[in-house]
């Protein structure tokens, strides 16, 4: 008799799965809850009634957690249930601004600082009996602050140290600002998942005509330390790609950072070519913009800005401006981080969401298997492109 042919997710949970999304991250967290909850309830296990599978299927895999405060400012954080032996993945999104406290009186928003401690509270509330604690946080911690450039601190090292001397196993970024932080935990797991798939299905879905090929597309890093993202993904596509540089002002110092002086262009002729300018985040815009009206000025056709993470800092007025303008022509970027209504109704927005990929991700990590196909896409990319290329075709056919 053949032995029994089995997949990765066949074998035995690490443990009872709990999710806990910190409140920065409920819709998420909900989402990502009910892809797995629809997954394992289809899903058929010749041992699930094993003892070992107790708590495999259930209704919700959420776990009641809590950040109260006092009135002074101060917090804890609380667990509503039992999470002994479990597999547990906590969810924050440190970026999320909208939600508020009260500081003696005063209306306080929370910031990346109040998000961090408010993960590290509830790791303490789990008190080390679950079996594995996993950090999901897509916007990593202090990532803008990776290296040191004079005398400084080391937030981002210090902040991933700190949370595995707290019993942290895993921790599980989207798109580092600087992958090379993981280095200050060799030892840990530290995965940083790209999102290349979900913005080209999203481009796909808003722009159905769009050619794939390199006499009429090109990515576009609108700065040295983006050029591996931009590499990846047009080796992948089979396109080309070019860069800008920044020279800045180092003499000076506004807002924390060196202000640009200029944007200066490497690559070949962009003349009637569209534009797929690929970055981690976008904070103010600034620089997004202004490298989309450059492109513009050397005679790109569309323009389409993807990051990952949309932080919009100084709001979207600019981004309204510029669209009026011609400047671009869609906006792409996750919902791993909050977004503002107002965002999601304008009409060049393109939401990519990330919910079902991390759901993937959790559930196979709970069964203690292999995420190395779900971190590089490749296939994926590939069949979808392949998918839409015959749709271009057969919709040239039918006209």
């Amino acid at each position: 008799m053949a032995p029994k042919i089995t997949t990765p997710l066949d074998s035995l949970p690490v443990g009872r799965l709990g999710i806990i999304p910190l409140k920065s991250c409920e819709k998420l967290g909900s989402k990502v809850n009910d892809y797995i909850v629809k997954w394992r309830k289809d899903r058929d296990h010749q041992e699930k009634n094993n003892l070992q599978f107790e708590g495999y299927e259930r209704p919700s895999y959420l776990i009641d957690a809590q950040t109260p405060r006092f009135g002074s400012g101060e917090a804890k954080g609380i667990l509503g249930e039992s999470v002994r032996g479990d597999d547990l993945y906590l969810m924050v999104d440190v970026c999320n601004y909208s939600l508020t406290y009260s500081l003696c009186g005063h209306l306080n928003h929370m910031s990346p600082d109040d998000h961090f401690q408010d993960l590290k509270r509830i790791i303490a509330a789990v008190g080390g009996k679950a079996r594995r604690v996993n950090v999901l946080m897509p916007f990593l911690y202090e990532s803008r602050q990776h290296k040191r450039t004079r005398r400084e601190s080391l937030d981002c090292a210090l902040a991933l140290q700190e949370l595995i001397h707290m019993g942290v196993d895993n921790i599980i970024t989207f798109d580092a600002h600087d992958p090379r932080v993981q280095n200050s935990i060799p030892l840990h797991g530290f995965e940083t998942v790209q999102p290349a798939y979900q913005f080209i299905k999203g481009l796909f879905k808003a722009e159905p005509d769009l050619k794939i090929d390199s006499d009429s597309l090109m990515i576009i890093s609108p700065d040295a330390g983006g050029t591996s993202r931009a590499i990846y993904l047009a080796n992948v596509l089979g396109i080309d790609m070019g860069m800008f540089y920044k020279r800045r002002d180092y003499s000076t110092i506004i807002d924390g950072r060196n202000p640009i002086v200029a944007h200066e262009f490497l690559g070949s002729d962009v003349a009637g070519k569209n534009m797929i300018i690929i970055d981690d985040m976008i904070s103010s815009g600034d620089s997004m913009l202004e490298v989309a009206r450059l492109l513009k000025q050397r005679g790109a056709a569309k323009i389409f800005m993807c990051a990952t993470f949309g932080l919009f800092t100084n709001g979207l007025e600019r981004f309204d401006t510029a669209y009026k303008n011609g400047d671009f022509d869609r906006l792409l970027t996750t919902n791993l981080v909050y977004q503002p209504d107002e965002l999601l109704q304008k009409s060049y927005y393109v939401n990519c969401d990330m919910s079902k990929y991390i759901a993937l991700i959790i559930d196979t990590l709970n069964h203690d298997a292999s995420i190395s196909k779900l971190l590089n896409p490749v296939d994926r990319i590939n069949k979808l492109v392949a998918k839409h290329n015959k749709e271009l075709k057969e919709g040239k056919k039918k006209n």
